[in-house]
């Protein structure tokens, strides 16, 4: 038997690489646990329905359980995954090889969604080690002379694969990856460049550089060509530069539409889908569709943030090309020059505007126009003064991106004047603070993103003047005037604005006492779900008659919900309804002694007054009361004959003394599903409601995950609203404290007072939808990219 011949030094070299990667890995599987055991620790902690809170436990103790054996598991797999025919693990196929072997099979719907999963925590992980792997890929295929395998244990896509199949198969439900999978995702990204990084620096000191050659970096095809023009490597001085510039920006431009492409295939012949699956490829799902029962909870919010991320590792991929040479980790210091130039215009911003005042005083789209171009020359001046390839690139991308901005229609021209002053302040910050090109929470965006989405709804002559113009205007002038703007000064006045939204959105007086009146109905339907489930606990081992339980439960607690709301839980006339409860309790149970029977004829008229004012405080009056009360004494007179149960005194007196302290002893974690009624909002308003549309819950079925995005929508957002045929225009104005209620206001003075789960299930069936799902920062950076990708001379000329 011929031995096979020993490996060369360049492969040994590359397979210790692996090794130590993968050993890195394993040891960073501590972290990803803590992580996960940490955040769902933390979810527990938090507050929500009785079924929420008993399903997150239920998470969290199961994976007590089983996440030494998923740790175990997921490094056994990686450790396993660098043998020489680890690609022939399930779930995984090679590519080397793979014309020679195809090997065609019906895959279960586990390992397809597996793949799903995996793919798009790859992406997110892409994103923020992609020019670590880059390095490291480029390194390896010179150490080896071809490209690496694409089930490769070094590829973000193998490493999550194998993690996400070792979760399943540890016993975890894959829905409950779901829950963990953005703190989960996060820290993975962190493992990974942490120990790509280890390995290039392990290169580095073995003498293996990344390839010069520019003609390794392109992808070839089957047939062997290029995806770049002939030549590009032998050209030399500032024409080959500039080609090389060039062919890298269309190939990170490419690379980005690649794996958009490929994690969300818009189109795919189901004769090709099928061959797909059958290869075990799989393949991910569509933005716009649910398939195959993947991922509950999946809505348009989340779905438009995968979307995002896409965008935004797309910009990446551009800015760290090796031509243009941003550092993504630590930017240097801005140039002298450029420097110089941006605090100039930080200290001249209000004279430079008032240069084109008569733009500002104007607000019409012609003028935004001009003001547009007076932008644009004001960033090719800054471009002139940078002095190195990724200072130009920023300056590029910043000024299509608010190019993009100041075209956006829907944005009042108004306020699309003070966008425009938003532009060097975020170059500012665009160039101290990469991460502004990679995280879409940065505040800068989330200031903009909000702002915008704010203003959507308005015309011009409804915003000018307005107090929200105002505060738009005051907040670009203060980042504009901060020394330093950066992440503080953006996050400091995103919180104002929040806080000043939350004042102006409700300010009107018909909003306001709209509100006032939602929150009460809220905390007196709160407190009367508590109460209930507080008295049947007290009254659990009385042996209490069903008139009189029925009675308690869903009257009396009704009763005692509405006046600790109207007059406060430690009121007197509060703690005397407590008191009735114990009363009634005690009047109601067998009176043998004739002591007993005295005292029950001497307080019983004071007993029933006091049980008719409490029906009177709900409103129940004539024959209601009277059928309630008759029920009431008719349990009463059988007592009085001993022909109920009799109940020792030390179990009433400890029955009255928990009532009037209940508020101790009930918390949020008990709130169920809360009714909400019409008639309740007009009755306390006093006023005629008619403008007002109570939309309660109904019991439609509605994805719990719809549930989490209606509890998460953001105050002053517009959306389009269709209820009962008719189609409006609203903006999100307020959610209640235990965000049970939820308010919209329309632009024709009309209110939509929302219950939550009814606010699902509009979402779920699209009655309800954003006007903008994924923000004009998104968006702006989306339409730069096209343009880069159309005329890419422009990124560094």
């Amino acid at each position: 038997m011929q031995n096979s011949p020993a490996p060369s030094p360049q492969r040994r070299l590359a397979r210790l690489a692996r090794q130590r990667f993968v050993e890195g890995m394993g040891a960073g599987m501590a972290e990803l646990d803590k992580t996960v055991a940490d955040f769902l620790g933390t979810l527990i902690a938090q507050t929500g329905t009785a079924r929420e809170m008993q399903s997150r436990r239920d998470t969290w103790m199961l994976y007590q359980q089983l996440h030494a054996k998923w740790v175990s598991a997921t490094t056994h797999a990686w450790q396993e995954a660098l043998a020489p025919h680890a690609s022939a693990r399930p779930g995984l196929t090679s590519s080397a090889g793979s014309n020679n072997n195809l090997s065609f099979e019906l895959l279960s719907d586990d390992v397809v969604e597996n793949k799903i999963v995996a793919s798009r925590m790859a992406l997110t992980v892409a994103e923020q080690a992609g020019a670590q792997f880059d390095a490291l890929r480029q390194r390896t295929q010179s150490l080896e002379g071809q490209e690496i395998d694409s089930n490769d244990i070094l590829r973000p896509e193998t490493i999550c694969l194998l993690l996400v199949q070792q979760w399943v198969d540890a016993g975890l439900p894959r829905t409950d990856l779901l829950i963990v999978v953005d703190p989960l995702q996060r820290e993975l990204a962190n493992v990974l460049q942490k120990q790509y990084q280890a390995v290039n620096a392990f290169y580095v000191e073995q003498g293996v550089a990344v390839p010069s050659d520019l003609r390794s970096r392109v992808k070839r095809t089957v047939g062997g060509a290029t995806g770049g023009g002939g030549g590009m490597g032998g050209d030399s001085g500032a024409g080959g530069l500039a080609s090389q510039a060039l062919a890298q920006s269309r190939e990170a431009m490419a690379a980005g539409r690649q794996a958009a492409a490929g994690m969300y295939p818009q189109q795919m012949h189901p004769q090709h889908m099928q061959a797909r699956m059958h290869q075990g490829q799989g393949y991910p799902m569509p933005p716009g569709g649910m398939g195959m029962g993947f991922a509950t909870g999946m809505t348009p919010l989340i779905r438009a943030r995968q979307r995002a991320q896409g965008v935004m590792g797309q910009l990446r991929r551009l800015l760290t090309q090796p031509a243009t040479g941003f550092d993504m980790i630590k930017a240097p210091p801005a140039s002298a020059a450029l420097a110089h130039a941006l605090s100039a215009q930080r200290v001249q911003a209000d004279t430079y505007y008032s240069g084109i005042a008569t733009l500002m005083e104007d607000y019409s789209p012609a003028a935004v126009v001009q003001l547009a171009g007076a932008v644009r020359e004001r960033s090719t001046e800054f471009k002139n003064k940078a002095s190195t390839a990724g200072e130009k690139a920023i300056i590029e991308v910043v000024a299509l991106m608010f190019q993009s901005i100041l075209a956006e229609d829907r944005i009042p021209p108004a306020v699309r004047v003070w966008f425009a002053r938003l532009q060097v302040p975020v170059l500012r910050v665009a160039l101290a603070e990469p991460e502004f090109f990679s995280n879409l929470d940065h505040p800068a965006r989330q200031l903009i993103d909000r702002m915008g989405a704010c203003v959507m709804g308005f015309d011009s002559t409804s915003i000018n003047g307005s107090a929200l113009e105002a505060e738009i205007r005051r907040v670009v002038q203060v980042i504009e005037q901060y020394p330093e703007t950066g992440r503080r000064v953006f996050q400091l006045v995103y919180d104002e604005f929040e806080k000043f939204l939350s004042k102006f959105l409700t300010e009107k007086q018909a909003t306001s006492r709209l509100v006032s009146v939602a929150q009460q109905v809220e905390q007196k339907e709160t407190l009367a779900i508590q109460y209930t489930i507080e008295l049947r606990t007290m009254l659990k081992d009385m042996p209490v008659r069903d008139e009189i339980r029925e009675f308690l439960f869903k009257t009396w607690a009704e009763v005692l919900a509405l006046s600790a709301v109207r007059d406060g839980a430690q009121h007197a006339d509060t703690i005397t309804l407590k008191r009735t409860a114990a009363d009634l309790v005690w009047a109601a149970s067998a009176k043998p002694n004739r002591s007993d029977r005295a005292q029950v004829i001497q307080n019983l008229p004071g007993l029933l007054q006091r049980l008719r004012q409490g029906l009177a405080l709900m409103g129940i009056h004539d024959a209601p009361q009277d059928a309630l009360i008759k029920t009431l004494t008719d349990t009463l007179a059988d007592a009085f004959l001993s022909k109920t149960a009799s109940i020792p005194q030390a179990h009433i007196d400890a029955m009255a003394k928990r009532l009037a302290n209940l508020e101790d002893f009930i918390n949020d974690a008990t709130l169920g599903d809360m009714p909400l009624n019409a008639d309740n909002i007009e009755m306390m308003l006093g006023i005629d409601a008619s403008s007002i549309h109570v939309v309660a819950d109904n019991g439609a079925p509605v994805d719990e995950g719809m549930v989490v995005w209606a509890q998460e929508l953001k105050p002053g957002t517009w959306y389009t609203l269709d209820h009962n045929g008719s189609s409006a225009q609203v903006q999100y104005a307020w959610q209640s404290q235990r965000k049970q209620l939820h308010l919209f206001a329309a632009v024709d003075g009309s209110s939509y007072l929302i219950q939550l789960r009814r606010l699902a299930a509009y979402l779920q069936a699209g009655l309800l939808v954003a006007q903008d799902e994924e923000g004009i920062t998104t968006r702006a950076t989306r339409d730069a990219l096209a343009k880069l990708d159309a005329n890419p001379e422009r990124l560094l000329g």
